[in-house]
């Protein structure tokens, strides 16, 4: 059974994805990577996971660090899998950049180098924007870009989390 809800947060609406009984999809609904026909063919319901992504939101909105978070199941390839479990790794309140994340997946792989495009492309699909936060992943030099739910966003998200540096 798949699920959805609409919710209101401070930087827009967002659309909630489940399986019934996991987060399987988090996006702003204006976002690029929104799928195009979202809710079509689902069940607009409240559901425990669905309750507990809004208290994550909720915390996160207010300035503070969740500290927890819903059941997630993301749905990618082997690739994108290993990127989304790397930006898990990345911290509140800090940022990492894409080539950081290339030189340790690169690492994890056993392999000479990574592409830093690559993984950006990986990150720009992550289907559980914000609990995976992808937002936290700047350019090398400290330029915030490449967020699906746009720059202005990242800033506000970063600027929430008290992660800006001076650009």
């Amino acid at each position: 059974m798949d699920c959805y809800r609409t919710i209101t947060s401070p930087l827009g609406d967002i659309l909630l994805a489940s399986d019934g009984s996991t987060l399987t999809g988090l996006w702003f609904a204006d976002s690029v990577t929104c799928p195009k026909n979202a809710g079509s063919g689902m069940q607009e319901r409240l559901l425990p996971v669905f309750e507990q992504t809004e208290e994550w939101l909720r915390i996160y909105f207010s300035g503070q660090d969740p500290r927890f978070r819903p059941n997630l199941l993301p749905h990618g390839t082997p690739f994108q899998m290993r990127v989304w479990s790397l930006l898990e790794a990345v911290p509140y309140g800090t940022t990492s950049t894409y080539g950081e994340l290339a030189r340790t997946l690169a690492d994890r792989m056993y392999i000479s180098r990574m592409s830093a495009q690559a993984v950006g492309n990986a990150v720009k699909h992550n289907p559980i924007s914000l609990i995976i936060p992808c937002h936290r992943i700047i350019g090398s030099d400290g330029s915030l870009t490449g967020y699906a739910g746009g720059i202005e966003r990242k800033r506000t998200l970063l600027a929430l989390e008290h992660a800006l540096k001076s650009e």
